[in-house]
This record gives C-alpha cells, sequence and structure tokens, in this order.
C-alpha cells in the first residue's frame, strides 16, 4: 500500500485531465455531454431520459425514413436559413445563416422572413451621440420554388436626425387577402415606441399602429391571421412578478378595436382552418404544453401533449393534424400530431417524428401551406367572435 502512493495520484490526475479534454472537444463541436433525453422522441414529462443525441451539421435536415406522409408543405428555419419539407423531401431556400421567422404568402408561391445584416449606426444616448454595431432586420420574401434570390419588402434601418439605427422587426404573417403584412416592430422611431402590433400595406407600403393596449415595457408578440382576415389574434406580454403572463388578444380590423381571449399563460395561437378554434402554447413552471382553445372564448378544449417541452403549434390548412416544436435533450425537432374524431371532440390518435436530431431553430414558429385542390370542401367562418372570454382576467377593449 506504501509505494502506491506514488503513482495513484499521478494517475488520477491524468485521467482527469482526459475527462476534461473530452467535455471541452465535445463543447467546441457542438455537442452537450452529459445531456440527457429519452432516446424514443416521445418526451417523458421534463425531456430527460437516455444520452442525447448528436444534432445534424448546419446544412442537412434528417427526416425519418418512417415519417407519415402529410399533404401541403412546411417551413421552417434552421441554422439561420430557410428550409421547405414535403413529405420526406427538404429544400434549403436561403443560405448566409442570417434567416429566420418563415411564413407563407396566402397563395404558397413565396416565403416571407426576417434577415439581419450587420452594420454600423450612430444614435444619440444621455445628450451624447455613440457608435453602436448594429444587427438591422429587413423582411424579405423568396420564391418557394427556389427559383430566385430573395427580395426585400421592409428595411428595419432607422435615419433620423442625421443618425443612423435599427427597429425590430418580428414574425411577419400576410393577411388572407395579400394586401397586409402583419408584424411586431417598434418602426419608425425605437425611441419612443416598444415592439408592438403593426400592419404594413404591401401596396402603399405604409404602416399603421393599432390602438391596442400593450404593458410597457414588453409589447406583443405572434400575429397571426384568422382564414377569412377579419380578425387577428396576437400576445400582449405582460409580468406577474418575475414570472411572464403572456395573453392571448383578438383583434377586430374592421372595428380596430381588441379583446382579451385568454388569462395570463397562454401565447402562439394558431386557427383551425374553419376559425373556430385556436391550438396554442400553455406555459406553466413545468414547462410549454400543447392546448386546443375556443376561438371565441378561450375555454379549454383539449390537451395535447404533456411533456413540458413542446411549442410553436401551426394548424394544418386541411385541420386534422398540428405541426409544433419539440425539444429532446438540447435538440429541437418538428413534430406532428393527428387528430381524430370530430371538433370540438378529438383525441390525439398518434404523435409523429417529421424531423430527427436536426437542430431547427426554436425562436422561428413553422409554416404550413396546402394547395387549393387538396383541401377539402371549406366550413363557413362564423361571423363574429364576441363571446366574453372565460379564461380572460378582464374584458380588455382598446
Amino acid at each position: 500500500m506504501g509505494p502506491a502512493g506514488h503513482w495513484l495520484a499521478p494517475v488520477l490526475s491524468i485521467v482527469g485531465l482526459l475527462i476534461v479534454a473530452f467535455v471541452t472537444i465535445t463543447l467546441l463541436q457542438g455537442g452537450v455531454p452529459f445531456t440527457s433525453s429519452n432516446g424514443n422522441g416521445n418526451g417523458n414529462g421534463n425531456g430527460n431520459g437516455g444520452p442525447a443525441e448528436t444534432p445534424a451539421p448546419s446544412n442537412v435536415v434528417i427526416v425519418p425514413p418512417e415519417v407519415v406522409t402529410f399533404k401541403g408543405s412546411i417551413v421552417y428555419a434552421k441554422a439561420g436559413n430557410i428550409w421547405v419539407q414535403t413529405g420526406k423531401d427538404v429544400k434549403q431556400l436561403t443560405k448566409g445563416g442570417n434567416d429566420s421567422m418563415p411564413s407563407w404568402s396566402p397563395d404558397g408561391a413565396s416565403i416571407y422572413f426576417i434577415r439581419t445584416a450587420s452594420g454600423d449606426g450612430q444614435w444619440t444616448a444621455g445628450g451624447v451621440v455613440r457608435d453602436y454595431a448594429l444587427t438591422t432586420p429587413s423582411v424579405m420574401q423568396v420564391k418557394a420554388d427556389g427559383s430566385a434570390d430573395p427580395v426585400r419588402v421592409l428595411n428595419g434601418k432607422v435615419s433620423l436626425n442625421g443618425h443612423t439605427w435599427q427597429s425590430w422587426i418580428r414574425e411577419p404573417v400576410v393577411s388572407p387577402d395579400g394586401t397586409t403584412l402583419a408584424m411586431v416592430s417598434d418602426r419608425p422611431n425605437p425611441s419612443v415606441s416598444d415592439v408592438v402590433l403593426q400592419l404594413y400595406d404591401l401596396t402603399s407600403k405604409k404602416s399603421t399602429i393599432p390602438k391596442v393596449v400593450e404593458t410597457p415595457p414588453l409589447g406583443h408578440q405572434d400575429p397571426t391571421w384568422r382564414p377569412d382576415g377579419k380578425f387577428l389574434m396576437y400576445v400582449r406580454n405582460g409580468r406577474d412578478g418575475a414570472r411572464g403572463a403572456p395573453m392571448i388578444y383578438r383583434y377586430d380590423v374592421a372595428k380596430g378595436k381588441s379583446a382579451a381571449v385568454t388569462g395570463p399563460g397562454y401565447l402562439e395561437p394558431s386557427y383551425s382552418p374553419d376559425g373556430r378554434f385556436v391550438v396554442a402554447t400553455k406555459t406553466s413552471s413545468f414547462g410549454n404544453d400543447l392546448v386546443i382553445l375556443d376561438a371565441g372564448t378561450g375555454r379549454e378544449l383539449l390537451r395535447l401533449t404533456n411533456d413540458g417541452a413542446s411549442w410553436s403549434p401551426v394548424w394544418s390548412p386541411i385541420g386534422d393534424a398540428i405541426a409544433f416544436l419539440h425539444l429532446q435533450g438540447q435538440i429541437v425537432d418538428l413534430k406532428m400530431i393527428r387528430l381524430d374524431g370530430d371538433a370540438p371532440n378529438w383525441t390525439v390518435k398518434d404523435i409523429t417524428d417529421l424531423t430527427e436530431v436536426s437542430g431547427l431553430d426554436g425562436s422561428s414558429r413553422p409554416g404550413w401551406f396546402v394547395p387549393p385542390d387538396q383541401l377539402p370542401a371549406p366550413t363557413p367562418t362564423p361571423v363574429s367572435s364576441v363571446a366574453p372570454s372565460v379564461n380572460a382576467a378582464s374584458p380588455s377593449a382598446q
């Protein structure tokens, strides 16, 4: 036992250095050592389980060979580029690593998204003109078949009093008639505005800021059009102590008024094709899950997930499925819930992986388009949705 003391300490030191080297190399290669996931893509309530898998390279999206086919195409972002998936086929539309937040044009011919560009600017802060490094966003449009380079629709660059600055522009979505771009932004003067709901006329090139309530400086997020274009849902961000308290609101485009649909804890709404229901993300201390709500009252009708790691849902234009982002270990992938039965008495038929270990951008919501010749006969959209909200904390007006 005596002589062992001379070599035991050096051996243990070498082992420790090897472990440190392994962890360091893994981190440099983009992996996350010693994290866990359940290894089967279904989650167990907290995203933990077996060893995490290494995500696909930045220029690859992996589609499981046994994936259930779906009608239409789904757009999403990965590694700062825009991708379109049609069944098992995946196409990369943009490159450069600066693109996010894609959404379809109403006719499915093109995709709108946000592209950021680096640059220098000057702005006055505290009475002093200072130099800044900028990452200026622009709304871009690219053909869905990738046949042409993207074109700029709206520039986030701000020029005031001889100085250059940037505005925030996020989540561009075009109205069903193709005339109006909804977004959240602090244009045209970020010095006097929070990031709030705005409407941009694609013909006149003019913006309007609806007079809807906000909780300064938290602003709004998640605009989404009802399929008939008469209503626009969005999220009013709020706080409850240290916790976020987002609420879904509905904006009447013709009347220019808004009302709360839910109480705190709901965001990322997506309308059903008939406009009667909404799938949304429900937040809690256990994470994020998906629920279906009555679009008029905000009443919760069906909980779709219970893993605490699901968000950004988008309803299929056919109405029989919902695509969403899911976190497994440290990797974000796309999944699809298939619904069984008739509204509002659905059940979850199954949950399918549409990508695997692909590392999608978690802050970019997917979008879904189905050509008209693949859609079922339309169900009339309700004339109005004015019933008081069951979940709403108060009946907020404009």
